[in-house]
């Protein structure tokens, strides 16, 4: 960042902010913060000398890192732990995380059979289970339960494939957060388990996927190399496609595609009702390019296609972005599946297209229009049909074609709980179905409202905000904000039950949708990733000032959240802004933008941050990166970091550099690190962890804010 701009936006803020960060951040008989030891490692990187001091902290195996580790956890407990309204913020985040309801996700259809992963606290992880029909709960029977294998918690499901008739399913389970996960075969109807085990399908750089063949006598999946095939540092990348055949020893399982893919290839597969045709999807890495595969090369990474659908039509639909930003869609059949003679069904208009889903004479189209979405519906000429009817600002988050044209789709919104909706053609409307969140909990009293705020080059960025109906923007609400910004995610409107909380203290909440998403199509992307990434933290210090000056908050009441690459976000706020705000969490988070892409996962994300070997690249990611832009002596405002020891996404040495450094700097600011021992990336935590952090999380934040917590609402402002 130019100094000047830091300067000009400081003295905007520092006047109203200086001085605060020791204000409320002292606990009593909180445990010193441990000594860190400065072990100085210097770089060259394209001429330009880098000293790292904290590089010692990387190294997972080493006993002082794990000493180190423990005793920041003890000192972030003994903050944690000692702050006001503790035990009554527990209370409540118990009855609204372990309330008694169910949700329903993952929904597949196969004849005679809808599957679901379904959550359904006290469980502690989400369950296998299949239903006769979305109108018939009674029918619901378990096939899988992670919970009964493993009654500690930490076994999960990562995802499940049931074959084309429906009496088998292919279920990938880990342990730990660690997304490294087996395939186990087992029986719809008895959940009876095969004993068929295929070793490591996913994984937490490149996931894992499964396609059964026509007769469920088989399965294609993913595998990463085994035993000595590669170097042990290549063992998470070079993904490859195999055939296993049902009874046969996993030795023997068959190649079918691969050998020529990227190191950093993602590959997802796909198979089509009649089990005869597979798709391969392959990512090259996370920047958004994509090649496709039934059994010869459809597509390659050049031509802009990002996502493919097999059609029960015998024909592949393609969506493209090549001359069309915003998306249009293809058809090619299959019988000759050639790029260059793809009909255009549908053209590219004004909202992005999302996604897609072609039934037996219809095509499903869901658009992003900013954040909430919109479901068009065409035939397979391109001829626009009725729409399905969505409520404002609301989000279609899952799309499942029931054999003919009818749909079954999931719709949220911030202030109602998901369900599955069914649209019948024949009548034009649509009907909520027993596959709904039944969460008690109610926001009728709440209300979203969706403004701009206006970029630092006059960009306009969508603010989804949720907040009492009757708020008064006086500038005092405590309020929380929330953005993303990369790898093309759409941050949509969805319904969290422990915003509840928030808002029962008088509180705002705030999720800004911010370049790099995919809210406004493939430009909006582009402008925030590789060297553009500076637009993603300049439009959420918009949102920050935009919402201070329309009274919604002022900056002592202002607080910031972010995870993985919204911990990136939280981490360059931070460095760049550290008046503009009063607190900060951040999850799981990347802050060293030079040595990200030596960690697994990291390789994969180049396509999306670029790479210090690239001359221009490594200097955008050194102007940001931020890690190595803390300045000593500067009074960063407090920050609660949390990672996980088995994270596979983003590695916890990353929060670890990142908490020793900003500690360094600033003695005497309140920086903790809340480390989870048998946790990852966030993504799998049994309900009981999810709930003691959020306990933690909403006690640091409400403390700084200087919230006088009330169980029932209405937050004292001061």
């Amino acid at each position: 960042m130019p100094p000047a701009r830091m300067l000009i936006h400081r003295s905007l803020t520092l006047a109203a902010a200086g001085g605060w960060a020791v204000a409320l951040s002292a606990a009593p008989d909180a445990s010193p913060v441990p000594p860190t030891p400065q072990q100085p490692v210097v770089d060259v990187y394209h001429g330009v000398t880098v000293t790292d001091n904290y590089r010692w902290l990387e190294d997972d195996a080493d006993p002082a890192v794990r000493q180190w580790s423990a005793a920041e956890n003890a000192h972030a407990r003994s903050v944690l732990d000692r702050l006001p309204y503790r035990a009554e913020i527990a209370r409540r985040v118990a009855e609204l995380e372990g309330a008694p309801y169910v949700s329903y996700n993952d929904v597949t259809w196969r004849p005679g059979w809808l599957f679901a992963l379904k959550f359904a606290p006290p469980k502690q992880q989400p369950f296998l289970v299949a239903l006769k029909s979305a109108d018939d709960a009674a029918s619901e029977r378990v096939v899988v339960d992670p919970n009964a294998l493993d009654p500690v918690g930490t076994t999960a499901i990562d995802f499940f494939v049931p074959s084309q008739d429906g009496r088998l399913v292919a279920v990938s389970l880990s342990r730990g957060g660690s997304e490294s996960g087996d395939v186990h075969v087992y029986e719809t109807a008895t959940g009876r388990e095969t004993g068929e085990v295929v070793p490591r399908v996913n994984g937490g750089t490149a996931g894992g996927s499964v396609a059964w063949n026509a007769d469920a006598s088989g399965f294609f999946y993913t595998r990463y190399p085994r035993g000595t095939e590669r170097p042990p540092a290549d063992g998470d990348f070079y993904q490859q496609v195999y055939f296993h055949r049902l009874g046969t020893a996993t030795a023997k399982d068959r190649y079918e595609l691969g050998r020529g893919f990227p190191r950093i290839a993602e590959i997802a597969l796909e198979a089509s009702d009649d089990g005869r045709t597979i798709l391969a999807s392959v990512a090259n890495g996370d920047g958004g390019d994509f090649a496709h595969y039934v059994r010869t090369q459809v597509t390659e990474f050049a031509d802009q296609v990002v996502r493919a659908e097999l059609g029960p039509d015998d024909a592949l639909y393609l969506l493209s972005r090549s001359g069309a930003p915003q998306g249009k869609l293809l058809r090619v059949p299959l019988a000759r599946p050639l790029l260059n003679e793809a009909a255009v069904i549908v053209p590219p208009g004004e909202a992005a297209i999302d996604s897609f889903l072609p039934t037996r004479t219809r095509l499903y189209v869901v658009d992003q229009i900013g954040g909430p979405s919109d479901l068009r519906v065409f035939d397979h000429g391109g001829r626009l049909l009725p729409a399905v009817p969505i409520p404002p600002v609301s989000a279609i988050t899952g799309l499942v074609r029931l054999g003919g044209d009818d749909l079954l789709y999931a719709d949220s919104s911030y202030v109602r709980p998901p369900a599955w909706y069914r649209f019948e053609p024949a009548t034009g409307q649509s009907r909520r179905t027993a596959l709904a969140n039944t969460h008690p909990v109610s926001f009728d009293d709440c209300e979203v409202v969706r403004e701009f705020a206006p970029s630092r080059d006059g960009t306009r960025v969508p603010l989804n905000i949720i907040e009492p109906k009757g708020f008064k923007a006086d500038g005092t609400a405590p309020l929380l904000l929330t953005g993303y910004g990369g790898f093309g995610v759409s941050m949509t409107p969805r319904f969290a039950a422990i915003r509840r909380l928030w808002l029962d203290q008088g509180g705002v909440f705030v999720q800004a949708n911010l370049r790099g998403g995919g809210e406004y199509g493939e430009a909006w992307h582009e402008a925030g990733n590789l060297g553009r990434k500076q637009n993603v933290f300049d439009d959420f210090t918009a949102a920050m000032d935009y919402l201070v000056a329309h009274g919604y908050t002022n900056r002592r009441r202002l607080a910031i959240e972010g995870g993985s690459n919204g911990g990136l976000l939280m981490g360059a706020v931070i460095t760049q802004h550290p008046y503009g705000f009063r607190a900060c969490v951040s999850f799981v988070g990347v802050y060293d933008m030079l040595r990200v892409e030596r960690s697994p996962n990291g390789a994969f994300n180049v396509t999306e941050f670029g790479t210090v070997k690239d001359p221009e690249q490594f200097r955008a990611l050194l102007a940001y990166s931020p890690y190595h832009h803390i300045t000593d002596g500067t009074r960063y405002p407090p920050v609660l970091f949390l990672t996980g020891a088995n994270d596979p996404r983003v590695a916890p040495w990353q929060s670890r550099k990142m908490t020793a450094r900003l500690q360094a700097a600033d003695p005497e600011g309140t920086i903790l690190l809340r480390t989870a021992g048998n946790a990852g990336h966030g993504l799998d935590l049994p309900l009981r962890e999810r709930i003691a952090e959020d306990v933690d999380v909403f006690a640091f934040l409400l403390h700084e804010l200087g919230v006088e917590f009330r169980p029932g609402g209405g937050g004292t402002h001061p």
